[in-house]
C-alpha cells in the first residue's frame, strides 16, 4: 500500500493541502471544527508525518537523544521505557547511546546525536566534572535536560530525585528500629547521585551513633563490591549497612549469608532505586523507591517545554520526592507501607 499523504487527508477532510499542513504540523492556529475534521481523516487513513522530509525542509527530526552511563545498571533500562512512552506521547522517538561511564564516549555520542540532527538531548552523565564541558556545548545547540544526575550548576534544566529526603527516610527507619552502628557503602567519584547520597548520610548519620558519619566504605555501584565491602566492614561489627544502591545491598546480602550471619537479625541492610531485584532477593531489600514514571514525565514536560521556543527563562531544577519500601533486610515483615518523603516536586532555586 502507498504511503498515506497529505493530498489524501485533505482529500478526505474536505480542507486544502495548505490548511491540513498547518493543523498536523502545528504551525498556525486553525478553527476547532476544521482541526478536527483534519486530525479525524488522517486518523482514519492512518496518516504519519515523513520525518525525513521534515528535517530537510529544515524541520524537527521527531528525534531526542538519550545518553546513559551504562544500561546494565537495572535502574535505566525502566526509565528508558518511561522516557520512551513519554517522548512517544509527545511524537517523538528516542535513539539511545550508552557510553559506558566513559567521558570520552560520552563526548563522542553526543556529538554523534548532534550530528543527526537530533532536536533535543537527555543526559545522564557520566562524570559530574568531566562530562560538563561536552554537555554544556550540547546545551549550547539544543535543548537539553539532564536526568538523574548532574555536572554542576548552570549547565541545562536538570530533574532527580531527592537523594538527602531519601537517605533521611532510611536513618530515620533504621533509628525506629533501634539500629545505632551504622555503616554506609557507597561509590567513590563525583558523580552526583554518589556524593548527595553519601553527604546525606553524612549528614544525619550522626543522629544514632556519633562515630557514624566516618564509617564509610567507598567502591562502585556494583554487586561485586557489595560483597567485598562486607569483608571490608564487617570486622567492626555494623548493626546495619546503609547501601548507596540496590546492587551494592544485594551484593552485600550475598556476602552476609556466605558468612552466616543473621539478616536482619544480627544487621540490617537497606538500598536505594528500587530495582526489580530488590524485591526478589531474599530477603527482600529495605530501599529507597525513585518516582521512575515521574522522573521521565517531567523529564518530557521540560524538553516539550523548550522545543516550544521557551528558552528565555533561567534553567529548572526539580526534585522529587522518593518513597521508602520497606522489607524484610531491615525488619522481620513488612510492618508499613511505603512511606513518602514529606516533599514534592517543586523547582529548586
Amino acid at each position: 500500500m502507498a504511503d498515506v499523504t497529505l493530498r489524501d487527508v485533505a482529500r478526505v477532510s474536505g480542507c486544502s493541502v495548505a490548511t491540513v499542513s498547518r493543523v498536523l504540523a502545528g504551525t498556525r492556529p486553525v478553527g476547532a471544527e476544521t482541526a478536527r475534521r483534519v486530525r479525524e481523516a488522517a486518523d482514519a487513513l492512518g496518516y504519519r508525518p515523513n520525518q525525513a522530509a521534515r528535517a530537510l525542509r529544515g524541520r524537527s527530526t521527531g528525534t531526542v537523544g538519550l545518553v546513559l552511563p551504562q544500561i546494565t545498571n537495572p535502574f535505566y533500562p525502566a526509565l528508558v521505557r518511561e522516557l520512551t512512552h513519554a517522548l512517544h506521547a509527545d511524537g517523538r522517538a528516542v535513539l539511545l547511546a550508552d557510553c559506558d561511564d566513559d567521558p570520552v564516549a560520552e563526548a563522542e555520542y553526543v556529538a554523534d546525536l548532534l550530528s543527526r540532527q537530533v532536536d533535543a538531548l537527555l543526559v545522564i552523565p557520566a562524570h559530574e566534572e568531566r562530562s560538563r564541558a561536552a554537555v554544556a556545548a550540547a546545551a549550547a545547540r539544543v535543548p537539553l535536560v539532564l536526568m538523574d544526575r548532574g555536572c554542576g550548576p548552570g549547565v541545562a534544566d536538570s530533574v532527580a530525585v531527592d537523594n538527602t529526603a531519601g537517605m533521611a527516610l532510611v536513618l530515620d527507619h533504621l533509628a525506629a528500629t533501634g539500629r545505632r552502628r551504622v555503616c554506609f557503602l557507597g561509590a567513590a567519584g563525583t558523580a552526583s547521585a554518589a556524593a548527595e547520597r553519601r553527604g546525606a548520610y553524612a549528614a544525619g548519620a550522626g543522629a544514632l551513633d556519633p562515630g557514624a558519619p566516618e564509617r564509610v566504605a567507598l567502591g562502585d555501584f556494583s554487586v561485586e563490591w557489595g560483597r567485598a565491602a562486607v569483608d571490608e566492614v564487617w570486622p567492626a561489627r555494623p548493626d546495619a549497612l546503609v547501601c548507596a544502591n540496590d546492587l551494592i545491598a544485594i551484593g552485600a546480602l550475598q556476602r552476609l549469608q556466605q558468612l552466616g550471619v543473621a539478616v536482619p537479625g544480627e544487621v540490617a541492610v537497606t538500598g536505594f532505586d528500587d530495582i526489580p531485584m530488590a524485591a526478589l532477593s531474599a530477603p527482600g531489600v529495605t530501599t529507597v523507591r525513585q518516582p521512575v514514571p515521574e522522573l521521565a514525565a517531567e523529564a518530557a514536560r521540560l524538553l516539550a517545554l523548550r522545543l516550544s521556543g521557551d528558552n528565555s527563562g533561567p534553567q529548572r531544577s526539580i526534585r522529587l520526592a522518593p518513597a521508602l519500601v520497606i522489607r524484610e533486610s531491615s525488619t522481620p515483615s513488612r510492618l508499613t507501607p511505603p512511606r513518602r518523603a514529606e516533599r514534592n516536586a517543586a523547582p529548586v532555586t
